[in-house]
């Protein structure tokens, strides 16, 4: 099993020990680093940052927002970082919801897998130079030829010469999402997966190709109270799943109610849509944080740990608060 280090994204100011936690990481056996972006810091600086301190760890998007950027911009961050950092680039990529894509980047949010397998395509173009890039797409053209256009538009090909052709995983969580993304990325960050109900996803994965990497976020900690090491994965479960989106609209309570708890998912939107935001926080169900988790003594996370092993899963994405607990966490998860 791979381990990933989260950043995510910051929230007033740049984390503390950025720099050295990471390196810590890596030393530690870490295979991968990721930051990510939402109205705030963006992801790729961050990287860079860490590219100069680091020499082996990938450095991951995880995930950079297709609205952001156009996809030759997101060549251009790609290709530049994954030479500065001697292609240790894993380039991830994800949609986001119509709140933050309309919202904050003032761009339209509709038909998302269409949107993603263009984006995708040119990104893979770009990367290959195996010519000018043009690109005519319901929702990408190059050259630019619609409205307000000047006419001269020229293919271009990116000067900077990439490595290889640079890893493109996908954040995704609807059933077509996730079979799409077996179909065009090389990996895939699911927001939520439990090892107890592969079903949920069998049909979509089944197919994957050799070497397509699954890197899921959970919550390791070694503990005697397994329900107080809890309450901040319930806590940020009923923030996304009750508030990260519209009532009819949210990914993340459709992906609950898929994974068997529908009238519990449904409750903690309405709760917390309510403004009762304790009250959504206590309907998350314990059993629910606790799949999605690895929390106990250690006797309790080794056994729990067989089943993601045993998963498709190939890398478990955490974020330690401390050089001791990342230590301790690199100890039980590579042995």
């Amino acid at each position: 099993m791979q381990l990933g280090l989260i950043w995510g994204y910051w929230g007033r100011s740049m984390p503390k020990d950025f720099v050295e936690i990471t390196k810590a990481a890596e030393d530690a056996g870490f295979d991968a680093v990721f930051s990510a972006e939402s109205w705030g810091s963006d992801a790729f600086t961050p990287l860079a940052l860490l590219a100069a301190h680091t020499e082996r760890i990938k450095l991951g998007t995880g995930v950079v927002q297709l609205s952001a950027r156009t996809p030759a911009a997101t060549a251009m961050h790609a290709v530049t970082l994954d030479e500065i950092s001697n292609g240790r680039l894993i380039l991830g990529l994800g949609v986001s919801g119509p709140q933050v894509v309309e919202g904050w980047y003032g761009m339209p949010s509709r038909k998302p897998l269409a949107r993603t397998r263009e984006y995708v395509e040119i990104l893979r173009r770009a990367f290959r130079r195996e010519g000018p890039l043009e690109f005519e797409g319901d929702h990408y053209q190059l050259p630019f030829r619609g409205d307000g256009a000047e006419g001269l538009g020229k293919p271009l090909k990116i000067m900077t010469h990439p490595r290889r052709e640079i890893p493109i995983w996908i954040g995704a969580e609807g059933p077509k999402n996730v079979a799409q993304t077996v179909e065009i990325a090389d990996g895939w960050f699911p927001l939520y997966y439990s090892p107890w109900r592969a079903e949920v996803y069998h049909d979509q994965i089944k197919d994957r190709p050799p070497g397509f990497e699954i890197s899921v976020n959970v919550s390791i900690q070694v503990t005697d109270d397994v329900p107080a090491a809890l309450e901040k994965v319930r806590a940020n479960l009923a923030l996304y799943i009750g508030g990260m989106g519209a009532k009819g609209q949210n990914y993340h309570t459709a992906l609950m109610s898929r994974m068997g708890f529908e009238a519990e998912a449904n409750r903690i939107q309405d709760l917390f849509l309510d403004g009762r935001r304790d009250e959504a926080v206590a309907a998350v169900p314990i059993e629910f944080a606790d799949e999605l988790s690895l929390v106990g003594s250690i006797d309790r996370i080794k056994d729990r740990l067989q089943a993601w092993e045993e998963s498709a899963v190939t890398m478990l994405n955490v974020r330690p608060r401390s050089i001791p607990e990342l230590r301790q966490i690199a100890e039980l998860v590579k042995g």
